[in-house]
């Protein structure tokens, strides 16, 4: 979980994340989003590939990205568990440092 919040943590990475979630693209579609050195955009689609955000098909001579739904499906649910806790535990919606501390 920590690599993959940490992918998260980059914008490039977020706004490939974004365009994914539109559709499926090629490679070639990604880099040409952006301004930044294809060795840049490789970096980062590979960040996301090994942190299971994104999932890669060979299809005939292009690379074709799409999210993997999955793991944000997880992620979400983390997020839920975690806003239940603090919901149960601060139910005025009053959280972290008392006041005078």
């Amino acid at each position: 979980m920590n690599n993959l919040f940490k992918a998260l943590g980059d914008g490039t990475r977020r706004e490939i994340l974004r365009r994914l979630a539109k559709g499926d693209m090629a490679a070639g579609e990604i880099a040409a989003a952006f301004n930044l050195s294809w060795p840049t955009i490789s970096h980062h689609l590979h960040v996301l590939k090994e942190t299971g955000l994104v999932q890669v098909e060979k299809k005939g001579q292009y690379v074709i990205y799409s999210l993997n739904t999955t793991v944000f499906q997880d992620i979400a649910g983390w997020l839920f568990e975690m806003l239940g806790i603090i919901t149960e535990n601060h139910p005025d919606g009053k959280g972290g440092v008392k006041d005078g501390q």
